[in-house]
């Protein structure tokens, strides 16, 4: 049976992507998305899934940064619709909680909602996993922001639902592989790169996908992690890198930058 990691204790938004993605395959939760990335270089798992942006929230850092350092390939990408649910042990009021458990992201997408309640909130790892810690520790007085599932999983009560901000809440995945992706009809290609330290450098490399009508789906830029100040850019554009226009484009921008990097080509995720 194939082998999944992700990030997250059982219930995780990161295990539902997977089960969209794959159906039935091994489970293997990990406390942090860096273990993910361990995990399929050690060749423990077949595959890793791992968050990348929220529509909210914004981007996750932690895995644009693993990109960079990892020799793997982006092989898929997984649209998860995200909806939270405050959850507490059975009998708890929502009057009664004075402590909120979730990860960071999650409670920054139901900001709106947790600052009407007079409540303490603390960041944690995972947001199935402040559900677990809510039931084995019988925390009263304390809830977690979590899935539905979550809930089901760990026998706690929905005491609110829905309570996202905002309720076009989607959560981007990758799929990540030692192997790469076969070309398909509709694929979409990651890379990052770094631009020489002149002027117009970012408007020269951007040229490269613009004069061929390469639509890019994604630009954001990152700190190097080498050098103060100086900035490197991931992109994300339509078609595989093995198309003759898109070889055509990176044959260019490499002339144009300090160093890039593929990070995969691989099927567009159905919108």
């Amino acid at each position: 049976m194939t082998k999944v990691a992700f990030q997250g204790e059982r219930g995780a938004f990161s295990e539902d992507a997977v089960i969209t993605f794959f159906g039935d395959v091994e489970l293997f939760p990990s406390r942090y998305i860096g273990d993910v990335f361990e995990a399929v270089l050690r060749d423990e798992v077949d595959f890793g899934v791992v968050p990348v942006e929220n529509s909210q929230a914004g981007s996750i850092n932690d895995t644009y940064d693993l990109l960079l350092s990892y020799p793997l390939n982006i092989v898929g990408e997984i649209h998860l619709r995200i909806s939270h649910c405050l959850m507490a042990l059975p009998g708890e009021s929502l009057d009664g909680i004075k402590m909120i458990y979730s990860h960071p992201q999650a409670l920054a997408q139901c900001e709106e909602f947790l600052r009407k309640l007079k409540a303490e909130i603390v960041p944690t790892y995972d947001t199935a996993g402040s559900a677990k810690r809510i039931k084995e520790s019988g925390l009263k007085g304390c809830a977690a922001v979590a899935s539905r599932r979550a809930a089901q999983i760990y026998g706690l009560e929905i005491l609110a639902e829905k309570i996202e901000t905002n309720v076009n809440n989607y959560t981007r995945f990758f799929v990540i592989s030692k192997k790469k992706a076969e070309p398909t009809l509709k694929s979409k290609t990651s890379l990052v790169f770094g631009t020489k330290n002149i002027p117009g450098a970012l408007y020269a490399c951007l040229g490269a996908f613009a004069t061929r009508d390469i639509n890019l789906t994604k630009l954001e830029s990152r700190p190097s992690r080498d050098k103060p100040w100086e900035y490197i850019f991931y992109v994300d554009f339509e078609g595989h890198i093995d198309d003759k226009v898109c070889q055509e484009a990176l044959a260019e921008l490499k002339e144009k930058t300090n160093f890039i990097k593929i990070l995969g080509s691989y099927p567009r995720a159905a919108d």
